[in-house]
């Protein structure tokens, strides 16, 4: 029954399957939930809702497995390359690539118009082998089929496998660096990922029938807590005689220049409260600093008249090019800190002696050829899609960083939702100025918003918090090839699904966002650029020198002195407006309670409570997902609970 790859390995048939049909879940459940239901997103951002709602499902089932067959329940290994599937899942049905990529290569055929002047401004420069090209396809994807008519599968053929190429390149990119840096951040600094800490706790088993996280008094009280809330607020939509609890708000400040948003979040108190005391202190107390920063600007009048892509901050534009050379500099040092291990690498794949790569998911030469080989793929599919060879190394290196910093924030910092300030594309357009890239390469520019654009979920994150879980399984070679399988499966699954959808619903009649403002975004912004051809933004240089040096000063201050109490980390996000709004206050709600029971209740306190705070994650997760399946069941639609 369990086939094993050898004796006592988690690598099983049985284990393969289960992660592939729980992968297919995910592929198909959340782009129907988010594209058509238009419920809450389980796979939005770097939490992965739905890879932990099925892992806590899973686990209950098991045990129910281990009481009726005992012998045949699935291992803690087991579990945890399940969970590695799933999790790796998340990152692409929706927000991570499918719900971009499909609607991203057909909108500039549906939504030109003679007032927008994309026929003759873009149209020219698009290569077509980027795009779907059958204006019928185009048409019925956002209006739908007529009755009778079947799915133009053939018109997708040619550009999804094209785009195939890309991705799957940029996928062996993130997997190869997640190995190569996993000792660095998990063995030498000893980073905590925070949102790999309820997998871990889930998983853990002990000799008795109930495993220990079943066990506690306080984690049930945590997701009693936290399911109630959520389910009144899936009751109101029902019933509107239900009371909805929306636990937000806002305080003018700084002469009402500014909004202070207050929201209270579950989910991002509960992760927050893993995280050390001056990572928590630094991420609350920038975000408010970046308020601050912003507030002054406006009664001061200091404003940016530049127009910058909305993947950022750009209600202000210095903010976001000070926030961008925070991220660089953040991501500079991180790599300079790693220096020694990174020689190690390098060692180890030039002359095979040095450090032992046994443990680690590739061999570290398969890692860096992987590396290497992936990058260069990238850099010649983005060649040929247009942007100019002169400022291509500059792009990757930059979209890159960016990835690379984000996930390092999600594993250090356990921000369950961040951005990046900016991204690659609006970096290249204000640093070297829009004449200097050409029209093509504005418009290759453009279709890289499909992969880079809204930052807040992708693989590396995934793979990173993988590693992380599977942590002590021995030899793990396979979990490589079952992260490729569950890539595959996901990306078939939910490109499908997708396209289904949209043919059979109209994708104008689904989710707004996927499939009219957001695949509008990169063409408007790049049409802008075309129309004015800003130059090099000079004062945009300045303020990302500032935010570099403050980042260097801070990273400094943090190294050299051990009473400093601000972690920089949060310095590299805080002017991303979504941080500030979603989530400052939470965190600031889970350090101070964090402070208070260290304080007076010592480690022992602390430790105890952490189910309480693992249940209010699993609550608001379950509550999503109960409250996704009764909608289903009733076919009601936006009944978003949200976290």
């Amino acid at each position: 029954m369990h086939s094993p790859l050898k004796v006592g390995s988690p690598f099983t048939i049985r284990v393969f399957a289960l992660g592939v049909l729980l992968c297919l879940l995910i592929s198909v459940a959340d782009p129907y939930a988010t594209a058509y239901l238009q419920g809450s997103m389980m796979a939005l951002d770097f939490s992965t809702e739905a890879a932990l709602f099925l892992l806590f499902l899973v686990s209950g089932a098991n045990i129910l497995l281990r009481a009726l067959r005992p012998g045949l329940e699935f291992r803690r290994e087991e579990l945890a390359v399940i969970y590695a599937m799933m999790v790796t899942a998340c990152a692409l049905p929706t927000m991570g690539l499918m719900l971009y990529i499909l609607p991203g290569i057909t909108a500039l055929g549906y939504y030109t118009t003679p007032e927008n002047g994309w026929q003759d401004l873009i149209h020219p420069h698009v290569k077509p082998w980027m795009v779907v090209e059958d204006p019928q396809a185009i048409k019925y994807f956002y209006e739908g089929l007529p009755r009778g008519m079947g799915i133009p599968w053939g018109a997708w053929v040619q550009p999804l496998c094209a785009w195939a190429v890309f991705v799957l390149a940029l996928y062996l990119v993130m997997i190869c660096a997640s190995v190569i840096i996993r000792r660095q951040w998990m063995d030498n600094e000893r980073l905590i990922y925070p949102l790999a800490q309820i997998p871990l706790a889930l998983i853990r088993q002990d000799r008795q029938l109930v495993p220990p996280f079943f066990r506690s008094p306080l984690m049930w009280a945590g997701l009693a807590l936290a399911l109630l809330v959520a389910s009144l607020n899936g009751l109101n939509h029902y019933f509107p005689s239900v009371p909805r609890l929306a636990l937000t708000s806002t305080l003018p400040v700084l002469r009402n220049t500014v909004n202070l948003p207050i929201v209270l979040s579950f989910t991002v108190m509960g992760f927050s409260y893993f995280v050390n005391l001056d990572i928590a202190l630094g991420l609350w107390f920038f975000a408010l600093l970046a308020l601050l920063e912003q507030g002054v600007f406006n009664i001061l009048g200091i404003q940016s008249t530049e127009i910058v892509s909305i993947y950022g901050t750009p209600e202000s534009p210095y903010l976001e090019h000070q926030g961008t050379g925070a991220m660089l500099v953040f991501v500079a040092v991180g790599l300079w800190t790693a220096r020694g291990h990174l020689r190690a690498v390098w060692q180890k794949v030039w002359q095979g002696t040095g450090v032992d790569d046994e443990g680690e998911m590739l061999s570290y030469r398969m890692a860096v050829g992987g590396l290497v080989g992936g990058l260069l793929v990238m850099g010649g599919w983005l060649w040929l899609s247009g942007i100019p060879l002169l400022w291509l190394g500059i792009f990757l290196a930059v979209a890159m960083g960016i990835f690379f910093g984000l996930t390092r924030i999600v594993v250090e910092g356990g921000v369950a939702a961040a951005r990046s300030p900016m991204i690659a594309s609006t970096f290249l357009v204000s640093g070297v100025g829009a004449p200097l890239l050409g029209p093509a390469g504005l418009v290759a520019l453009a279709y890289t918003y499909i992969w880079h654009g809204d930052v807040r979920t992708f693989v590396m994150a995934s793979c990173a918090n993988s590693l992380k879980v599977a942590e002590g399984l021995g030899q793990v070679r396979p979990l490589f090839w079952a992260l490729a399988l569950a890539i595959l499966v996901t990306l078939v699954g939910s490109g499908a699904t997708i396209l289904y959808l949209s043919y059979t619903y109209g994708g104008i009649n689904l989710h707004g966002w996927f499939f009219d403002a957001g695949p509008q975004v990169p063409f408007s912004f790049i049409a802008n650029k075309m129309q004015n051809l800003p130059p090099v933004q000079w004062d945009g240089w300045g303020f990302r020198l500032v935010g570099g040096a403050v980042m260097a000063s801070l990273m400094y201050l943090r190294y050299h002195f051990l009473w400093w109490p601000f972690n920089p980390l949060g310095f590299a996000i805080c002017t991303v407006s979504f941080i500030v709004g979603r989530m400052w206050f939470s965190i600031f709600v889970a350090w101070l309670l964090k402070l208070t029971i260290l304080k007076y209740g010592g480690p022992g306190l602390h430790r105890s409570v952490r189910p309480f705070f693992m249940g209010l994650i699993l609550g608001q997760f379950c509550a999503e997902g109960i409250w996704l399946i009764i909608d289903l069941f009733t076919g009601s639609t936006g009944n978003y609970i949200g976290w």
